[in-house]
């Protein structure tokens, strides 16, 4: 899978740990940075990896910051990305399961580093229900439409 990555410097740590899980198991990753503890805004970031799932380029992205927050609000504004704010396992299990989200994002302060494989494992590997859940992102899909 393809899988892009973004970060601001409050996620940087974070977001190298991830793309070392993703390319251990053979994920081919596209890191759109940043690659320092510089401070750099975050949108600058989140955008290219939320476009580049957008556009096809890529099959997921994970970003992360501070929090999470930031990145979340940011990639939501792209349309075609569903991205859940996940700070433990079942978070980005339920987010894909019943959001059918293509994003997620990581808190580098509130994410437990032991828990970070078994995260990105959720995320890549549990698929869409459907059902019931279909129609609700059908709702979120036409609202992007307005």
């Amino acid at each position: 899978m393809k899988i892009a990555l973004a970060a601001d410097h409050a996620g940087v740590d974070l977001k190298d740990k991830v793309a070392e899980i993703l390319t251990s198991k053979g994920h081919e990753v596209v890191d759109f940075g940043t690659n320092s503890k510089d401070s750099v805004d975050y949108p600058d970031f989140g955008l290219k990896a939320a476009r580049a799932v957008a556009s096809g380029e890529a099959d997921r992205a994970i970003a992360v910051c501070m929090t999470g927050n930031g990145m979340n609000i940011t990639v939501n504004k792209v349309k075609g990305i569903r991205a859940g704010l996940v700070l433990n396992t079942e978070m980005a299990y339920y987010t894909r399961l019943h959001n059918d989200a293509n994003m997620m994002t990581l808190s580098q302060r509130y994410t437990d580093p032991t828990q970070i494989e078994e995260i990105i494992d959720a995320f890549l590997t549990t698929e869409f229900e459907g059902g019931r859940h279909l129609r609700r992102v059908d709702k979120i899909t036409e609202a992007e439409k307005a």
